[in-house]
């Protein structure tokens, strides 16, 4: 997954950079729409690998799971039922899937990992919606907007997969630790 984010991120650059040539030489408004198509999926791709890589800078998956920005509120596991996330959490793409490697990790290292991860997608909800305010100099308003809800809203899935998941592991660890 890495490697594709990285591929990903280089193409929607290099698509921006060219279609902002071709509407700068061209003056067609259709160029000027690319550009901000590529512009805008490049930004959501970059800052996500810049956000992870600063998460992962300062705290090298070592976030406290006992902190209360962790515990599970009452109300999650009915919203959880609802949006039926034992159906698809499975499906979900991992960016490093060694870092959730029970072979490679102990479950207090893959639990600590799991609050880091809920902290950058969380972090990058907030940024996805910054495209909104780049409208106020390029217009189109509708593709920021549908950019950036569809990247909020696919990021507040690993989110509440991450929530989902590590009160079940943080159970399990605590009966292990009382045997």
């Amino acid at each position: 997954m890495k490697k594709t984010m990285i591929t990903l991120t280089g193409i929607f650059t290099t698509g921006c950079i060219a279609s902002t040539i071709a509407y700068i030489k061209m003056q067609k408004g259709v160029m000027l729409l690319l550009a901000i198509t590529f512009g805008t999926f490049a930004y959501h791709f970059l800052m996500r690998l810049l956000v992870g890589s600063i998460i992962d800078g300062l705290y090298h998956n070592n976030m406290d799971y006992r902190k209360k920005w962790f515990q599970a509120k009452s109300w999650e596991t009915r919203l959880y039922k609802k949006l039926k996330v034992k159906k698809w959490k499975d499906r979900m793409p991992t960016y490093d899937i060694d870092t959730f490697s029970f072979e490679l990790h102990s479950m207090e290292e893959i639990i600590m990992a799991m609050c880091q991860s809920e902290i950058v997608h969380e972090i990058i909800v907030v940024f996805s919606l910054v495209p909104l305010t780049f409208s106020i100099w390029f217009g189109s308003f509708g593709v920021f907007f549908i950019t950036s809800i569809l990247a909020a809203g696919f990021d507040m899935m690993f989110v509440i997969m991450q929530r989902y998941n590590r009160p079940r592991l943080v159970k399990i660890l605590k009966k292990s630790n009382k045997d």
